[in-house]
């Protein structure tokens, strides 16, 4: 399974530039360093974010440097945490490329198998230079040669993002705490999403990205404060 939809959902939410200033700006990536964080003990911090602190406390946490992801602490419940950065977007997103945004996500252990290694992957590539459309190849080989793990019968692969810490592609807080969920293709209607009231949201992987996530809207963030807002429904 590769699973990369949140961020396409959270840009939908949050808005994003104009078509024109998008195409201009953000068709290739920018210098590495401008997708770092100031020092590693802030990445950390801000990755702790995601999750309430009886998870996150406990987890192993990634730090992203020059050459990719790199684990900073190593935790002891099988949780790990670290900060997404805008290309976890899906491949058409025009946003791919933005270098401010930053997302904290903590995954549990099924998720640390099967979501996290496609996406650290897509990191190095990101970094040794490889353009959006090559990335886009060597997923689909990928899939196409079964290389993309799935989680096991009766797991399932989630993800916290309840960190108020972080930041849209315009530099603005995100403003939705939600928990992710992560499966193989299925109907969203069986699970409610997308209906008005519901706060559950379907994303369908595109044809290289072929599962569907499912963010569930929660009602406070991870430090227990309540957002302003609960959702677009």
């Amino acid at each position: 399974m590769i699973v990369l939809y949140g961020l396409p959902f959270l840009l939908g939410a949050i808005g994003t530039a104009s078509a024109t200033d998008t195409s201009s700006r953000f068709s290739v990536m920018a210098p590495a360093r401008q997708y770092l964080e100031t020092s590693a003990s802030a990445e950390i911090a801000l990755a702790r974010t995601a999750a309430p602190a009886s998870i996150s406390s406990d987890a192993s946490v990634l730090v992203l440097g020059i050459h990719g992801y790199e684990t900073a602490v190593k935790g002891k419940n099988g949780f790990v945490c670290l900060v997404w950065r805008s290309w976890a977007a899906g491949f058409d997103d025009p946003d791919f490329w933005r270098s401010k945004f930053r997302a904290p996500i903590c995954f549990n252990p099924a998720g640390v198998r099967t979501v996290l290694p496609p996406y650290l992957e897509r990191t190095k590539w990101a970094f040794a230079g490889a353009s959006k459309s090559e990335m886009k190849n060597r997923t689909r080989a990928a899939v196409a040669s079964n290389q993309i793990a799935t989680p096991e019968p009766g797991a399932i692969a989630l993800a916290f993002m309840m960190s108020k810490g972080g930041v849209d592609v315009d530099g603005h807080p995100l403003r939705h705490p939600h928990v992710m969920l992560f499966l193989a293709h299925t109907d969203s209607a069986e699970w409610g999403a997308d209906l008005h009231g519901s706060p559950i949201i379907a994303e369908q992987g595109a044809p290289e990205e072929f599962n569907t996530t499912f963010d569930v809207f929660v009602p406070f963030w991870a430090d227990g404060t309540r957002p302003t807002t609960m959702g677009p429904h």
